[in-house]
């Protein structure tokens, strides 16, 4: 298994493509990049399985004043999931619960306006859905958009990362039907260890690669 880190968000993203190759058919297949990080990710693996590339918006929940630990997510749709766990471990009251994802709903639905102005969810009814993202710590929102497409009726959900810790790779297998984790190193630490660049993916990035990849699958 891979023990260094990856160059960049591009050259995880092809590792990750080329672990995916025996996946399902193309008319089966499609990939959702939760954004921003993960759309760089996501648009190799596109590319690599010669498949449509779709934004999935998740927004962490963070803990107010440690905002990178997450205590739960929300995705698309209403979803909200919450890690009881850390709620109860801090003291989160229901009123900093409903405050934290207000705003995160807030934010949410500005991504949703900025990388898919005015379109419809992708239809994921009897398709094999891979979601990417750059990594996987806590997988709170990895959860979040599990929950949410799993109502949709996909025929499969596989979740791919370039890397992930061990614990929550395994946990995911409990509620998805596939995870492809490029490596799992321990200690784990961070998800930005792992790589020698990894700079914010911004709005603008997003929207350029989900205009390419929109423009190759029509060529």
């Amino acid at each position: 298994m891979r023990a260094d880190p990856f160059p960049d968000r591009a050259e995880a993203g092809r590792a990750l493509g080329r672990l995916l190759a025996g996946l399902a058919p193309r008319p089966g297949r499609l990939v959702l990049a939760l954004p921003r990080g993960g759309v760089p990710v996501g648009f190799e693996v596109a590319r690599a399985l010669d498949a449509p590339l779709d934004a999935f918006v998740v927004r962490k929940l963070g803990v107010p004043g440690h905002e990178e630990y997450a205590f739960g997510a929300i995705a698309a749709g209403g979803v909200r999931v919450l890690n009881e766990e850390v709620v109860r471990m801090l003291g989160l009251d229901d009123e900093v619960v409903a405050r934290v994802t207000r705003a995160e709903e807030l934010e949410l639905e500005r991504r949703e306006r900025a990388y898919r102005p005015g379109l419809a969810a992708p239809d994921v009814r009897g398709r094999v859905v891979v979601l990417v993202d750059d990594g996987l710590a806590t997988g709170a929102s990895m959860s979040a958009a599990v929950k949410a497409l799993r109502v949709r009726g996909p025929e499969r959900i596989v979740v791919a990362v370039p890397v992930g810790a061990a614990g929550t790779c395994s946990m995911l297998r409990r509620s998805t039907d596939q995870v492809v984790c490029a490596m799992t190193p321990e200690p784990f630490g961070s998800v930005g260890q792992w790589y020698q660049d990894f700079r914010p993916t911004s709005d603008a990035e997003v929207r350029a690669l989900l205009a390419l990849a929109h423009d190759r699958a029509l060529s």
